[in-house]
């Protein structure tokens, strides 16, 4: 009997243009968990694909057991109690938790004998069950778009674990929890591993791998670098082995000097009276100025007003001395300001589009022939002109932007508002979702704009982030602003007072 629940070796797949596996390797150990890490794009996800039957592998073989094993598609994988929880989760939030949970196998009753119909009562029963096993007291009847992401989470959890669940897969579970729901998660993932289930855990955040994981492999342009026992890692190893090369500064020199203040907000006060209210705060030209606060700060919402993706009661813009009206992102744009949405995937990326379509979508107007054609070669240009200003890794222009890793879909995003030339960027989590190489490529690029002399608002829920970054710091609780500190003299505990600072 093999010592190992799972064995992946020698696994290859290659894509048009991409060779997202190149004998790679992972081995599992019943009731333990095994963190994966690397830079996005280094194969963590196609491997966990091949493993689940999403992807066929070109080379390589997986053994249960140390037994060989073909996996076709992901039925055949949860029948071999293989089950992942995709970090995109895909509820049907119309329906009960107990019919989400139990989607494609409901349990069947005959009826009058020879009519097989769902059996409601074993469902929800069964559901109840389940529910009880990852630490949740929810009515199995209850609808599921009325729970919290993190909730949902877990009813994913229980669905994942429902059956003969011997390998749970997590990718990235904790990115949209609070701390709280990421001890919630942590103490399911406890009660697990005493059921012997091996968890892999696929995460960026260095502190959690270090806190959750009894055994970390890292992966680079999909290869296996190395497994090693987590207690026996630091955090500057791990980046060492991620990216190739030791970073020797998180964040970047910055260069850019602060002058006068051009982007003024005064008194801005959403429609929605539980959201941001009396909101005042001004950007100097050539400034990083960092937004802080807790979930529910509403510091999303400000800046979509700001957008005109939300609607507001009161409050004036001013540009330069100039009074704005935004009612719509439009007329944000034709002003010059920009945004970067906190969701990448959902308000972000064209995924059925190209890079290049992608990153021409927001400026076309400069790109058109006798205002009917587009000029194929300008846009071309603009193209290879982002891909070598921020290191963009993608075949062509031609390839489809959700075919690339995280941290080079949120360059192009970028790059879709630099074509613009706005004075004024709004980014909303910059980092969010990516690992710590493409984070160092996204600050240098963030450090330049503001060196250029661009404005720059930016709302991260990462502290160290923030302070490394920011010139100044904007403490929002409750839709309030409850004070600004200077980035010299920013540190997390002050951060934290403002940040909690309710009426």
């Amino acid at each position: 009997m093999s010592e190992y629940v799972l064995e992946m070796r020698d696994i290859s797949k290659q894509f048009p243009g991409v060779k997202a596996l190149d004998h790679a390797q992972l081995r599992l150990r019943p009731g333990a968990v095994h963190a994966l890490m690397g830079e996005n794009g280094a194969g963590k996800s196609s491997l966990m694909k091949c493993m689940f039957g999403i992807y066929k592998m070109d080379e390589g073989q997986i053994f249960i057991d140390g037994e060989p094993v073909e996996i076709r598609d992901p039925l055949e994988a949860r029948a071999k109690g293989i089950a992942m929880v995709h970090q995109e989760l895909q509820p049907i939030p119309a329906r009960t938790i107990g019919e989400n949970i139990f989607l494609g196998r409901y349990p069947l009753k005959k009826l009058l004998g020879f009519i097989p119909i769902v059996d409601h009562k074993k469902m929800y029963e069964d559901t109840a069950a389940l529910l009880k096993r990852v630490r949740m007291d929810f009515d199995p009847k209850q609808q599921l778009g009325t729970l919290s992401v993190s909730h949902m989470q877990s009813v994913e959890i229980a669905k994942a674990v429902a059956g003969n669940c011997r390998v749970l897969i997590l990718d990235e579970p904790t990115s949209s929890l609070t701390q709280n729901e990421v001890d919630a998660l942590f103490r399911i993932i406890e009660d697990l591993k005493k059921e012997n289930v091996a968890i892999v855990y696929i995460s960026h955040k260095m502190d959690e791998i270090l806190r959750i994981s009894d055994e970390v492999t890292i992966m680079r342009d999909g290869q296996y670098i190395g497994t090693w026992d987590a207690k026996d890692l630091t955090t500057d190893f791990i980046i060492t082995k991620m990216v190739g090369r030791e970073l020797t500064n998180l964040y970047p020199p910055r260069e850019n000097v602060p002058g006068e203040v051009v982007f003024e907000v005064e008194d801005f006060t959403s429609i929605n009276p539980r959201s941001f209210r009396h909101v005042s705060f001004n950007v100097r030209k050539g400034e990083i100025l960092g937004v802080a606060g807790l979930v529910g700060a509403q510091r999303t919402e400000l800046m979509e007003g700001l957008f005109g993706i939300r609607s507001h009661t009161s409050g004036t813009i001013r540009y330069r001395g100039k009074e704005l009206k935004i009612n719509r992102p439009k007329d944000a744009i034709d002003q010059g300001i920009a945004m970067l949405t906190e969701d990448r995937r959902g308000s972000g990326i064209m995924g059925v589009l190209s890079v290049a379509d992608n990153i021409s979508v927001a400026s076309l107007n400069k790109y058109v022939d006798f205002g009917i054609v587009l000029n194929a070669k300008k846009i071309n240009n603009l193209v290879e002109e982002n891909r070598k200003k921020m290191n963009i890794k993608t075949p062509s222009g031609k390839t489809l932007i959700k075919l690339l890793s995280g941290g080079n879909q949120q360059k192009v995003l970028v790059g879709r508002w630099l074509a613009n030339n706005p004075d004024v960027l709004i980014l909303d989590e910059p980092t969010r979702g990516i690992d710590v190489g493409a984070k160092y490529e996204i600050y240098c690029i963030i450090a330049d704009l503001a060196k250029e002399g661009k404005s720059i608002i930016m709302i991260s829920s990462e502290l160290g982030e923030l302070i490394g970054m920011s010139d100044r710091v904007m403490v929002m609780c409750d839709g309030r602003v409850t004070g600004f500190i200077d980035g010299k003299d920013a540190n997390q505990e002050n951060v934290m007072a403002l940040a909690t600072q309710f009426e």
